[in-house]
């Protein structure tokens, strides 16, 4: 495959700046060198067998914007005299494996990383007091947005996108009378609000993408405890859909469909297990942030129940997968703040 070269974004910054980089800036651009180079792997892959040609487009600019974001990171470290981390090469990734998902598939997984970096990213900006730091990161937001429009326009265009359900327009703006209206066991239970309909649909759409690469990932895990790691994901991902699922479907409202089909029957996998349980680390994560968000939206008290619940989930297999990437000598260490305790045993 010929190689793809990213255009290069010119970081505004002066040569008579001297401020080093905070704690925060270093910890975000580390996170986002690590997110995007085991991002890059698995939309190279991709790109070996897609046969759409909408959706390779999609795959080349996807591929393109975190070239351009490791190799600006990789410059700003160089400047810094800070160590490139490790992250993911191409001894992750195995190009000539068997296709592992179908076309369609692609575009789901962009939206579901995409929504990752998004995340990361807005996270990062208000933490920048470098403006050339800062200026990076709104360029990684803005670029990101404009690839997931690219993504949704895509999967719109092509009818596999179920769109998030419409509501009633009410007929004037009113006001919460009773204390039932937090109901959620026991009593009159109201229907659900636009913002709780929101996040289930938005929750859902994340766990159907996220339930589809953990049945490929799955299939063709080489370590035991890699793959009952990644089957026990596949569980609790399904068991999340279908409880949010049941909230909508109770109010008669469609929910996403799963992607189960567009998995390959494929037991060779393309990326090394270190990615896969990386990769469902990183996201299970971005879940905690994405059900937290909906928590604090909801109105209810069976649904806040819910993500109460759904949070000590991801927790718990959260812990799991870390466990594995240091009993295999896979975690890459973040970077930290000196050991006062230590240095004075010295």
């Amino acid at each position: 495959m010929e190689k793809i070269i990213p255009n290069k974004i010119h970081l505004k910054r002066s040569k008579h700046i001297i401020e080093k980089l905070t704690s925060a800036e270093i910890a975000k651009l580390w996170a986002a060198y690590m997110g995007n180079t085991m991002c890059r792997n698995v939309i190279l892959f991709f790109l070996q067998h897609v046969e759409d040609q909408s959706i390779k487009k999609v795959l080349d600019d996807a591929y393109l914007l975190s070239e351009e974001f490791i190799q600006t990171i990789i410059e700003i470290l160089i400047q810094e005299n800070y160590p490139i981390p490790v992250g993911f090469t191409e001894e992750d990734v195995n190009l000539g494996a068997p296709r592992l998902f179908l076309d369609e598939f692609y575009l789901h997984y962009l939206r579901y990383a995409g929504k990752a970096g998004m995340s990361i990213y807005t996270a990062a900006i208000p933490l920048m007091t470098r403006p050339d730091i800062r200026d990076f990161f709104i360029h990684c937001l803005d670029s990101t947005i404009k690839l997931l429009t690219e993504v949704t326009n895509v999967l719109l265009e092509k009818g596999f996108l179920v769109k998030p359900p419409p509501i009633p327009t009410p007929e004037k703006a009113d006001f919460v009378k009773k204390q039932n209206y937090l109901n959620g066991f026991f009593g009159n239970v109201r229907p659900l609000h636009g913002l709780e309909i929101a996040h289930l649909y938005d929750n859902i759409d994340n766990n159907i993408a996220s339930k589809g690469l953990l049945i490929g990932f799955s299939q063709g895990a080489k370590h035991e405890k890699v793959r009952e790691f990644l089957i026990k994901g596949k569980e609790l991902t399904n068991k999340h859909i279908e409880l949010c699922s049941q909230l909508l479907h109770k109010d008669n409202l469609p929910s996403p469909m799963i992607l189960d089909h567009l998995v390959t029957t494929s037991t060779f996998s393309p990326f090394s297990d270190k990615l896969m349980t990386f990769h469902k680390i990183d996201m299970f994560s971005m879940k905690i942030r994405s059900y937290a968000n909906a928590m604090s939206l909801n109105g209810r008290h069976d649904i806040g129940l819910m993500y109460g619940k759904f949070l000590l989930d991801i927790g718990l297999y959260v812990e799991d997968g870390a466990q594995i990437m240091i009993d295999q000598g896979w975690m890459e260490q973040p970077p930290e703040a000196v050991d006062r305790d230590s240095l004075t045993l010295k």
